[in-house]
């Protein structure tokens, strides 16, 4: 992607490298200078991401609805969203396909849930979706989506933890739980418990690489058997079952509550359809450990509230909800 979008020539001095030519290190080096942004330069992700929401803006007319997609549903090279029909996303695909060609990028490596959407679609702009080896997804496709697995064959989202062998230290337990991918939040309270142990060791003043104190590891050993059973944990991708009707009311719930231990909050959406029949989904979630300073109840309730407000100003945005009730 990156090499899709040329350096201002001004600014070419400062991707300068030597070349020894044949790699004979003994002649005299060239100087040369990179015409494209390059893997490896902090500028490079940024400039690259501008340069597509420009060609997005640029296009808005002609192409809306890849413009939108380009503009809110695409993270760096990555673009992931869902559509009311088929045929809509059919038109998403050669829209988006057409638009991304006429500025010299190839969109390419697609993934659908329906067998319709990915026919309409070349073979070669198809992605091969891993097949996964481990007994407990069923040797079902699989496809990494900004880091969390999507079973394609019934759209659900699901978490993989593969065990590495960390000793029973500080650093061992903050290598654990800093490997648990939870970008929504759905398995929140039960990283909260490992964020626990982590910071009671901080607390008691243990080294990186001293043992786990006697007291914690009943605790720990506990949340480690746990983490095998992540895997049993599947979350639809879509927020409406597929039956549900037509909606006519859509609300946004949040709750936040704080312990001594820790704090947090739930956002969860609500619709209504025509039957007036109800159908409630989780969206996202966060929790905090409690500062290790002493800090009263009503304090940390409150620091839940505001991450919930947060949280509120965010999916509002991001969803796109504008004629949505809220309730704190």
């Amino acid at each position: 992607m990156f090499h899709q979008f040329h350096v201002h020539e001004a600014d070419r001095d400062y991707l300068r490298f030597l070349w020894w030519k044949n790699g004979n290190l003994d002649t005299e080096p060239q100087e040369f200078r990179m015409k494209v942004h390059l893997f490896g330069a902090s500028s490079s992700p940024g400039c690259a991401n501008y340069g597509l929401k420009h060609l997005a803006n640029e296009n808005k007319t002609q192409f809306p609805l890849a413009s939108q997609f380009i503009m809110k549903d695409f993270y760096v090279d990555d673009g992931v969203t869902s559509t009311t029909s088929i045929k809509e996303a059919i038109k998403l695909i050669q829209e988006i396909q057409t638009l991304c060609a006429s500025g010299g990028l190839r969109l390419h490596k697609f993934v659908s849930n329906d067998k319709t959407v990915l026919e309409s679609i070349p073979p070669s702009e198809r992605a091969s979706p891993q097949q996964a080896c481990d007994l407990a997804f069923n040797d079902s496709k699989l496809e990494r989506a900004l880091g969390i697995h999507w079973h394609i064959d019934f759209n659900t989202l699901r978490f993989h933890f593969r065990p590495n062998n960390q000793p029973d230290t500080r650093r061992g337990i903050l290598s654990i739980v800093a490997s648990l991918y939870d970008p929504l939040g759905f398995i929140s309270p039960f990283v909260l418990t490992g964020k626990r142990v982590l910071q009671e060791t901080c607390k008691q003043g243990t080294s990186w690489d001293d043992p786990l104190p006697s007291e914690q590891k009943p605790m720990w050993n506990k949340w480690k058997e746990d983490l095998r059973n992540l895997e049993k944990i599947t979350i639809p991708r879509c927020y409406v079952p597929k039956d549900f009707g037509q909606i006519v009311k859509t609300e946004l719930h949040h709750f936040s509550d704080a312990s001594l231990y820790g704090y947090g909050q739930c956002s969860y959406l609500r619709y209504t359809n025509e039957d007036a029949k109800v159908h409630c989904v989780l969206v996202t979630a966060k929790t905090r450990v409690a500062p290790i300073k002493v800090t009263t109840i009503p304090r940390l309730k409150l620091m839940a509230a505001v991450i919930s407000i947060t949280a509120s100003n965010v999916l509002k945005d991001e969803l796109g909800l504008m004629n949505v009730h809220i309730t704190d």
